[in-house]
């Protein structure tokens, strides 16, 4: 059983329903044992099929009472998995937003989708059928075997003695049952990467001719996946049959036992009959969990994948006082603190970002400061500091030291939902979801009327697309949709940040998968779409810092150089060295 099955919400009740129902079938499956073997040893007695009507009549009610438990079981552990389900989802989405675009690099996409979309199914149907089985488990056998010992010692001790012996059984095919299944995910996350970097990929090895053989590194990853699986696939064969086989010599061995007993007429054929029937059904609970747990052992592995990304930690901004206090930002005060207006000033006073303990700083000393609307580029080579800055900038990353001052207040960092709430994120790779244009550009203004999405659409230059469109902005776009080009993605991310009117844009080369001859078109559109708000740039391209404000040249995690490109250009320094070595002839 998953060890946070009983940290969900509403699970506690849940487990007192099934508890009772449970209950209740058990006692239906005693009174049905008890009735159909009156039934059947008084007709082999002789006696008159019309005369046990009413037997049969109370054996037909325990039935129906049995399956109808059943059924109320069902009902009660599908909508717990529904509802845990959903929230689960929602709760992964929200945190993933928070942890921001590195923590979806570090997992890689494709497990990420794999288990938002895949791993949310099979944690319900864990839920759903683990919760009735553990009940099931640790009630019915229990009352079964009091009942069989208050009829037949000898029969109690033969179940109470193979019971252990299967559970044992089931434990160890479990632990292997784990290790393949773990060996299963490891291949399918990496199926799910690589099918996800393939299909990124796609147009630039059809560039350099490389797509035919890069087949064969798919089919490779196939092939280790399709392996896994067929190895987790045996051995659930194996446990299923074992698992029936044990139950079924155990069975035959009460059997046995009682035939003996009978002959020898050591037992009435009433008493007989009635632990026989019970026989099966006290090993039917265990047989179930066995059955079911490589049927859910994926979902408990997705549920635990899911709650673990959940309940990472994410560090929250607190406000510094001047005696050095750390005092917790309030939600009413958090707007007025990170509120952004043309007058606004935002300081980073010497920060520093360390992933791990003994690493190098990917931030180190940094001590910027920007003010109401303008236009930032950050420029370096790669691995200098440019997208731990925007992390950082955006709210999706907590300094490792340093301050933050924000509207003349000290914090310690900006991942409050308030300044994110303020900020729209553009990234190389924009996602387009499977849905309309309409939907896809509203994305952080669910609720923006289409006059308003028009404007945006026609601001963004995606006009000329709309109209190409047989059912213009209700056009299906993303999978199962129209597949966009990038110049057209980056548009709609671009429309999605107009929409939104928020005063903070992060841009982490935004451009970087394009052609040039696509990339100047964008810029046209983008540039004019800058105005009004504080916009951070991390770009490769240098074409670009023409046109902004101020420019950060970030070296080894640390600033460079700042000033404009007038100046930089005049200093000769690390700029000039990055135009040098690009031979971009900027003047």
């Amino acid at each position: 059983m998953d060890k946070n099955l009983l940290r969900y919400k509403g699970v506690m009740p849940v487990f007192l329903i099934v508890g009772f129902l449970t209950l209740v079938q058990s006692v239906s499956i005693l009174l049905l044992a008890k009735w159909l073997a009156e039934v059947i040893s008084a007709l082999f007695a002789g006696e008159p099929l019309k005369e046990q009507w009413g037997t049969a009549l109370l054996f037909l009610l325990a039935f129906l009472v049995r399956h109808a438990c059943a059924m109320l079981m069902g009902r009660v552990s599908y909508r717990f998995a529904e509802m845990t389900g959903s929230s689960m989802r929602r709760e992964m989405m929200d945190k993933l937003f928070q942890l921001g675009p590195r923590m979806v690099g570090d997992r890689g996409t494709g497990n990420l989708v794999t288990l938002v979309l895949e791993g949310v199914t099979k944690f319900r149907t864990y839920l759903e059928l683990i919760i009735p089985r553990m009940v099931g488990m640790s009630v019915t056998p229990a009352l079964l075997l009091i009942y069989v010992y208050t009829q037949d010692m000898t029969s109690g001790i033969i179940l109470t003695v193979t019971m252990p012996i299967i559970i044992v059984f089931m434990i160890l095919i479990g632990m292997t049952a784990r290790k393949q299944m773990d060996r299963q995910l490891k291949s399918y996350r990496t199926l799910s990467n690589h099918f996800v970097d393939s299909l990124r990929g796609l147009e630039t090895l059809k560039f350099l001719g490389r797509s035919r053989s890069h087949s064969q590194s798919i089919s490779d990853v196939s092939d280790r996946y399709r392996s896994a699986t067929m190895r987790t696939l045996r051995v659930a064969f194996m446990s299923s049959f074992a698992m029936d086989f044990f139950t079924m010599l155990s069975v035959a061995t009460v059997a046995v036992s009682l035939g003996l007993r009978l002959v020898n007429e050591q037992m009435t054929l009433l008493t007989g009959l009635t632990i026989l029937i019970l026989a099966p059904e006290y090993f039917l609970p265990v047989r179930l969990v066995g059955t079911d747990f490589h049927a859910t052992l994926d979902g408990k592995e997705a549920g635990e994948a899911m709650k673990s990304i959940i309940d990472r930690d994410t560090v929250k901004a607190v406000l510094l006082e001047a005696e050095g206090n750390e005092v917790a930002i309030e939600a009413e005060s958090a707007g007025s603190i990170f509120k952004w207006h043309p007058e606004s000033t935002l300081t980073l006073n010497d920060l520093s970002v360390q992933y791990e303990a003994g690493d190098l700083s990917s931030l180190k000393g940094i001590s910027l400061q920007f003010k109401g609307a303008s236009k930032i580029g950050i420029i370096g080579e790669s691995g200098a500091g440019k997208s731990t800055l925007v992390d950082v900038l955006g709210g999706f990353l907590h300094p490792t030291s340093g301050s933050i001052t924000i509207n003349d207040n000290h914090v310690s960092a900006l991942t409050d939902e308030a300044w994110r709430k303020q900020t729209s994120y553009i990234p190389q790779r924009p996602y387009i979801f499977s849905g309309t244009l309409a939907d896809n550009v509203r994305f952080y203004y669910p609720e923006a009327a289409l006059e308003d999405i028009a404007r945006a659409v026609a601001a963004t230059g995606l006009s000329r697309l709309v109209a190409s469109l047989p059912n213009g902005l209700d056009e299906m776009i993303g999978g199962g949709g129209r597949a966009l080009s990038g110049g057209q993605e980056q548009r709609v991310a671009l429309a999605r940040a107009l929409l939104s009117s928020r005063p903070i844009m992060l841009l982490d080369e935004p451009t970087a998968h394009l052609d040039i001859e696509t990339e100047v078109e964008l810029k046209e559109t983008m540039l004019p779409l800058f105005a009004g708000k504080l916009v951070f740039l991390a770009t490769h391209r240098l074409h670009w810092m023409v046109d902004m404000d101020l420019i950060i040249v970030m070296q080894q995690g640390q600033v460079a150089e700042i000033g404009t490109h007038g100046e930089l250009v005049a200093r000769k320094g690390a700029y000039y060295e990055l135009i040098q070595a690009q031979l971009e002839g900027l003047h």
